[in-house]
This record gives structure tokens, C-alpha cells and sequence, in this order.
């Protein structure tokens, strides 16, 4: 009896390559994984690509301001985005604009999930009156708009970069706090956790090695769109003038400072840092909705 040249036999996929595979399975969160990319890759090299340092004051001239889209400066280069009312190159101030709000919404995140799933992991595991205080702080503070809270915080701390991610912080880690909760709720009454008591593991490896590891997918998820919803709301807490000082710009920052040239034509100034905002938390959600999909099937559309 020959055997075949190739065998039929299916090799199991890694979970890492499946995970790839059925990613990629959606051209419309490929193509936001792609935009995403090239928004992170041009914010971490603007220095290098932008034309112009737009906060380097010797190198501004008050002769270019204003300038249309593909105007030429007084000195013979190309404004490819126009300049606006400080004669900035608008397309360096959109790279450098990039930067700021990615920091802010990434590093509030971040920190955010870091202490919401803490709180949240350990309050299913032990429960009693520690749960119940918890949750109920987390309820009060879902309760209130986001807006409102960083609103409240940002009077009173004051503007600069590490003043809003520390409102975002705390605006940010109840949701976390609550979808850990959750998912340790939903794991801690499995069977590996059981025999992982009965061996009389300690709690700290239960928590770090077991528990923890296995609520990840859902953060993962909630993250992603925490995320976008940070870069929008410092967005407009720096459009409101409560965000950020001008010497350290974001998107929404460059948005208001055009918005009052908007009713003389001078659109360019506010449209396109808000088209290079709106690209980015669009990116961000095609990824987050793709990811819940293939990390939880049961709510794939």
C-alpha cells in the first residue's frame, strides 16, 4: 500500500495565528489596522517628516499666516496645508498635534486599565463588603457624564499634559473596573480556579498567574475603544480651552485655534487637523470592533 505525497493530515493553528487569521478576516478593520499604523508611525516621526518645526518661534514669519493650502512662503517652500494665524506649516502642526493626543489618550488608558482591572479582579475574588463599597463607587461615578467629571477636575488641577491624563485617569478606570469585575466573576467558579485553591496556591499567584490573565480579552477590547474616547474628550477639553496649553498642541487644540477663521474662508485651518482626529478614532474603533468579534464570538454581528 503507497502512501500519499502529501499528507492530509491538519495541523492544529497556534492561537496566535489563528487569532491573525480570523483578523484579517475583515477587510474594513484591516484597512483601520493599516491607518492606525501609519497615524502611530508618522506621530513617533514627526520631528523627521514634518517640514517645519511649528513651535520653533525663530522659524515662524507672521508674513506667511494664513496662507491657502499649496501657497509658497516668503523664502520660495510650499505650505502643502496652508499655514494658520501664527504662519505655521499646518501639515507639521497636524504630525506634532498627532503625537500629544496619541500620548495623552495611550498613557491615560493605559493607567487606567492598570488600576480599574486591579480594582476590579480583586473585588470578585473577595467580595463582601469590599465588592459592594467598590461598586457602588464605580455606579456614582458612571452616573455622571465623562465630560462633566473632567471638566470638574481639570478646574481644579489646572491645564498641562499630566493634569489631563490624570483626569482621564480618573474618569477612565470605573468602565475597566466594571468589565474586570465582570470577567473575573465569570472565571472564578471554573474548575481550574478551584484546583488552583486546592493546591493552596497563594493568592497572589492566583490572581496574577490564573485570574487576571483570563479577564484580559474583554479589557482588551474596552481598552481599544477607551482609548479613541480619551483622544476625543481631551480633543475637547482642549477646544473648550481647558486642556492643554498652547505651547503643547493637540488636535484639538489646533481645531479651536482656526475655528475663529472659519466664517472668512480660512477653513483650512480648522478642517484638516479635524479630518486627521477623526481618521485616528475611526482607526482606533474598526480595530476595537474587530477585536471584540474574534476575542468574543457570541457578539460578532
Amino acid at each position: 500500500m503507497t502512501t500519499p505525497p502529501f499528507s492530509t493530515q491538519l495541523v492544529d493553528e497556534t492561537p496566535w495565528r489563528q487569532f491573525v487569521r480570523d483578523f484579517m478576516q475583515s477587510r474594513i478593520a484591516v484597512c483601520g489596522l493599516a491607518l492606525l499604523l501609519m497615524v502611530l508611525l508618522l506621530a513617533l516621526f514627526a520631528p523627521w517628516i514634518a517640514p517645519q518645526n511649528p513651535y520653533d518661534l525663530s522659524k515662524l514669519d507672521l508674513m506667511d499666516s494664513k496662507l491657502a493650502p499649496g501657497a509658497q512662503s516668503m523664502m520660495g517652500s510650499t505650505f502643502w496645508l496652508g499655514t494658520d494665524g501664527m504662519g505655521r506649516d499646518m501639515l507639521s502642526a497636524i504630525l506634532y498635534g498627532l503625537r500629544v493626543s496619541l500620548l495623552v489618550g495611550v498613557v491615560s488608558g493605559v493607567i487606567a486599565l492598570a488600576i480599574g482591572a486591579s480594582l476590579g479582579v480583586s473585588a470578585a475574588f473577595f467580595g463582601g463588603r469590599y465588592e459592594q463599597i467598590l461598586m457602588r463607587i464605580v455606579d456614582i461615578q458612571l452616573g455622571f457624564p465623562a465630560i462633566l467629571v473632567a471638566l470638574i477636575l481639570i478646574a481644579v488641577l489646572g491645564s498641562g499634559v499630566e493634569k489631563v491624563i490624570m483626569a482621564l485617569i480618573t474618569v477612565q478606570w470605573a468602565y475597566y473596573a466594571r468589565t474586570a469585575r465582570s470577567a473575573a466573576l465569570v472565571e472564578r467558579n471554573k474548575e481550574y480556579m478551584e484546583a488552583a485553591r486546592g493546591l493552596g496556591l497563594p493568592t497572589w499567584r492566583v490572581l496574577l498567574k490564573h485570574l487576571i490573565p483570563n479577564t484580559l480579552p474583554p479589557l482588551i477590547v474596552v481598552g481599544t475603544v477607551q482609548v479613541a474616547h480619551a483622544i476625543a474628550l481631551e480633543a475637547t477639553l482642549s477646544f473648550l480651552g481647558l486642556g492643554l496649553p498652547i505651547t503643547e498642541p493637540s488636535l484639538g487644540l489646533l481645531i479651536s485655534n482656526g475655528y475663529e477663521f472659519m466664517l472668512s474662508g480660512k477653513y483650512w485651518i480648522s478642517v484638516y487637523p479635524g479630518v486627521a482626529l477623526l481618521l485616528t478614532i475611526v482607526a482606533i474603533n474598526l480595530v476595537g470592533d474587530q477585536l471584540r468579534d474574534v476575542l468574543n464570538p457570541r457578539l460578532a454581528r
